[in-house]
């Protein structure tokens, strides 16, 4: 996954759903409100903002997004589960929603805190920031 030169705002409004678009739109702007920075599109299908190198225990390092999703098809998801501080205490109040490794998976911001959501989405930009250069 690199970044691209993809225009941000036409990918939003290439998703078929419509709910996904408008809720795509309002994570764009928290994520830029959080990151003091613009979107980037990553890879075919993620929405990214800053970038930091990731080192794996393997030694491997990757360049990947401070803050980022992507409105696919059946979810929003969230690339912000990285084990910050009151990670589990958030999602236990943020409302419907799923979790796998470091997605969080929610069908319509209408299901969830908005309020939560930014905690948890700064939150996880603060800890990934840490690991800038």
């Amino acid at each position: 996954m690199k970044p691209t030169n993809s225009n941000v705002m036409e990918f939003i409004k290439s998703v078929p759903n419509e709910t996904r678009q408008k809720d795509g739109l309002v994570i764009v702007e928290m994520m830029n409100k959080i990151t003091n920075m613009k979107p980037i599109k990553w890879g075919p299908s993620i929405i990214g903002f800053g970038s930091y190198v990731h080192k794996y225990e393997s030694g491997r390092e990757t360049k990947l997004p401070l803050a980022s999703f992507s409105p696919r098809k059946q979810h929003l998801v969230l690339y912000v589960l990285n084990g910050f501080e009151n990670q589990e205490e958030l999602l236990n109040n943020l409302g419907k929603h799923k979790t796998g490794n470091i997605c969080l998976y929610i069908n319509k911001l209408a299901d969830v805190n908005i309020e939560i959501l930014e905690k948890i989405i700064t939150s996880a930009y603060n800890k990934n920031k840490k690991h800038t250069k």
